[in-house]
């Protein structure tokens, strides 16, 4: 074991009982640390396997870990398993469910649909309503919060109250859980059955839990009851790469770890195994600036490395090419197409980097099933504006827009001018019902789609939005869903900037259908990896390349814009860090100076780096 492990791997491989806590920084053999651990429970300390508990985040980690084990020769008998997994198997043996009470996605999602429809909720994009719905139910479900002490973003609190309520009440009449609820009702039976709990309790002498900074507070509540009285609890993790915040995870849980399990001996990883030299010390210096963490110093067994390409690009459009040159000049050298990824903040991020490659026939393919922003509602609306304005017959176009912003048409008017021989916008100027206010809305909109009709597309869609006003429906919008005003106009920018280079509004909306058919052929090819990998930083977690792209490095996108203060800024820096580590030997950053013909400003990332912001406008390329 010596000759092939790093000495604090094998301090950690060898505790005896107790808790320890693993710190195990980015390419650090942390799996290595945990199968090696469970062999010496079992080949030298005389611990059944059957008394080992192994717990991992997904399916696919627990089976590679359990696949490397027996590869090894391991005895069999160890338990490998999710979270979800294992307190299933507790609810199954103390409340009886079985598998065919557990509710699909679709079942799920089905569900909540016939739910908002009966309680006649009103909004532009259901399915995009029910994702939302859903991310806060988790999130309260996993803080263990009650629903009248949860706060949701992005939906009205008594809307998301009443619907709770409905949806849990109708899980209970039809004896459904969901996956949320395996986590709560673990919790519930744990707490509350005492014979449920030490049967468990001794189910079990050791118990693994790897990427342990990923845990949120129902499932460390849990955790904390299953290994109790013993307390022979081995954690491995990374508090630096905490980043599922929104999930309810904090690295909060492996701060206090030594506090809650007294008697905590404590090892750290810090031999990085993947990275060049250069990689980890700027890497180091970014991260050393959160407080609220394990100090920690890095240190590599590999030489430096390249330097790092910073180069600077006048707006998206112009990043997005100059970063497919560059993969393009990469693939020239030799380096194979899967060893190359951009990583990006947001989802919206991905349409610009794809476009640019298909441009070039370079493959691609987007990991996190690509946002359909060309489906987007927004999207649809944009495109309603200037199709109608070169097609005044299309009905379907007018009933998009005719109340964004607001003009007071309304639906008795709508049907009565429906009945007549003409196309909806012609007959609604002939309605015997039409008020005169209501007559001046619609000459209004007739000068506007003639303004429309003048102007090229992404001229057009600035007059729709400024002009016209759809940025301020948007605004009213979102207030009054208590949605995200900044993602909405972000949608909007983006599908803007897709119209440069458009010539007409039948022009634009192909475009935006060829670029939505090229998106959901990449959705498709779930299991096809060829290509440059396209993923956003939560994407990339656990991933590693040859060469990286980290684009956009700019204030307001990273760190973004709710995350400049507090905690949601060390979350935001322990992203760019996760981002930093994902690759071995290239790395390639990269600023715009404009974006959506807005100025930018270098991410404080950047200077916490080394770098001087004043390159950033004096050179559009450097090295060091």
């Amino acid at each position: 074991m010596a000759k092939t492990l790093h000495p604090n791997q094998i301090h950690a491989i060898s505790h005896g009982a107790g808790p320890m806590l693993v710190l195990a920084g980015p390419g650090s053999g942390k799996t290595t640390v945990i199968i090696q651990r469970i062999r010496r429970l079992t080949e030298k300390m005389g611990v059944s396997p059957y008394r080992i508990l192994v717990i991992t985040f997904t399916k696919a980690a627990a089976e590679q870990m359990k696949t490397r084990y027996a590869a090894l020769q391991g005895k069999s008998g160890v338990m490998f398993g999710t979270f979800h997994s294992i307190f299933f198997r507790i609810l199954r043996q103390a409340c009886g469910y079985s598998l065919e009470q557990v509710l699909s996605e679709d079942e799920r999602r089905n569900t909540l649909q016939k739910l908002v429809t009966e309680a006649r909720i009103s909004v532009q994009d259901q399915e995009e309503y029910i994702q939302q719905f859903f991310s806060q139910y988790s999130l309260m479900k996993n803080q263990l919060l009650d629903v009248s002490d949860f706060m949701p973003d992005g939906l009205p609190k008594d809307e998301f109250v009443a619907l709770t309520k409905k949806f849990d009440g109708w899980k209970r009449r039809n004896e459904k859980i969901d996956f949320d609820d395996m986590l709560t009702e673990c919790y519930d039976v744990l707490s509350q059955d005492e014979k449920v709990r030490k049967a468990w309790q001794d189910r079990f002498d050791y118990i693994l839990v790897d990427e342990f900074q990923d845990v949120n507070r129902a499932q460390y509540a849990c955790l904390q009851m299953l290994a109790a009285p013993k307390n022979n609890l081995f954690v491995v993790g990374d508090d630096d790469q905490s980043i599922y915040g929104f999930r309810g995870a904090s690295p909060s849980f492996m701060l206090d770890f030594p506090k809650d399990f007294p008697g905590t001996e404590k090892v750290f990883l810090d031999v990085n195994y993947r990275c060049s030299g250069r990689i980890i010390r700027l890497a180091s210096q970014v991260i050393g600036t959160n407080v609220s963490r394990y100090a920690k110093e890095i240190k590599g067994n590999r030489e430096l490395g390249d330097r790092i390409n910073v180069f600077v690009a006048k707006d998206s459009g112009d990043e997005a090419e100059l970063t497919a040159q560059k993969i393009a000049h990469l693939l020239e050298e030799g380096m194979p197409i899967e060893e190359i990824a951009v990583i990006y903040r947001t989802n919206i991020q991905g349409g610009a980097f794809a476009r640019a490659l298909f441009r070039r026939g370079i493959p691609y393919h987007l990991r996190d099933g690509g946002f359909h922003l060309y489906d987007h509602w927004i999207a649809r609306d944009l495109a309603a504006y200037l199709f109608l304005a070169e097609n005044r017959d299309s009905d379907a176009s007018l009933l998009r827009i005719v109340n964004k912003p607001k003009r007071y048409i309304s639906k008795d008017l709508l049907a009565e001018a429906e009945q007549m021989p003409y196309g909806l916008l012609r007959s609604l100027h002939v309605c015997p019902s039409l008020q005169k206010w209501q007559a001046e809305h619609l000459e209004s909109l007739e000068e506007d789609l003639r303004q429309i009709q003048k102007r090229k597309p992404y001229e057009a869609l600035r007059y729709v939005r400024k002009v016209v006003g759809y940025d301020e429906y948007l605004s009213d919008y979102a207030a009054y869903r208590k949605a995200s005003l900044s993602n909405m106009i972000e949608i909007a920018d983006e599908i803007t900037e897709t119209a440069k280079g458009t010539e007409s509004g039948t022009e634009f909306v192909r475009k935006m259908e060829e670029l939505s058919r090229q998106m959901k052929e990449q959705s498709k090819q779930k299991g096809n990896t060829h290509g440059v990998t396209l993923t956003t930083f939560h994407g990339a977690k656990g991933l590693e390349f040859g060469a990286v792209f980290l684009p956009s490095l700019a204030e307001g996108i990273i760190p973004y814009e709710k995350g400049r203060k507090g905690s949601a800024l060390e979350e935001e820096r322990r992203l760019f860090y996760v981002g930093l580590t994902r690759t071995k030997d290239r790395l390639f950053l990269s600023f715009t100076e404009n974006r959506y013909e807005k100025p930018l400003k270098p991410s404080r990332f950047l200077m916490e780096m080394g770098l001087d912001e004043r390159l950033f406008f004096k050179e559009n390329r450097r090295k060091f």
